[in-house]
């Protein structure tokens, strides 16, 4: 069963997809959105979901450090609603505190990537870190 992890932001979503046994993620493509213009980028990532056969879809939620839940985390699970409704497919929320810190660190100490290069793939990067996340705890 193939799994879709999303990084949802105000102006990107970062997409990763599961290998077919749930093992691994990795980070494919980054939807451009615009939530002030209501574009969702919905038609991409449904196309994604049916290309890969996805059978679940996961949503980081960037929870504050002290685990309540600010305005990004409402934004996360209304567009897990959307994704919900519009595909038919189950949606699960995973905790992404720090993963985008954590994409950019890998970015800088192991691929040495340019400031330049990382705004370009760092939403790619922390939907992997979400869905890899998600993987981990769930085949332990």
């Amino acid at each position: 069963m193939k799994i879709m992890g999303l990084d949802v932001g105000s102006k990107t979503v970062g997409v990763a997809i599961s290998d077919a046994l749930g093992w691994t993620a990795q980070g494919i493509e980054i939807v451009p959105i615009n939530e002030d213009e209501k574009e969702f980028g919905l038609a991409r990532i449904g196309e994604l979901i049916t290309a890969n056969d996805v059978q679940l879809v996961v949503i980081g939620l960037p929870k504050n450090m002290n685990n309540t839940a600010g305005p990004r985390v409402k934004a996360s699970k209304r567009y897990g609603k959307m994704v919900r409704a519009q595909f038919h497919v189950p949606v699960e929320f995973e905790d992404e505190r720090l993963t985008t810190v954590e994409a950019e660190r890998m970015l800088i100490e192991k691929a040495d990537v340019s400031r330049a290069k990382r705004k370009k793939v760092i939403d790619k990067v922390a939907a992997e870190l979400i869905l890899q996340g998600y993987l981990d705890r769930n085949h332990g």
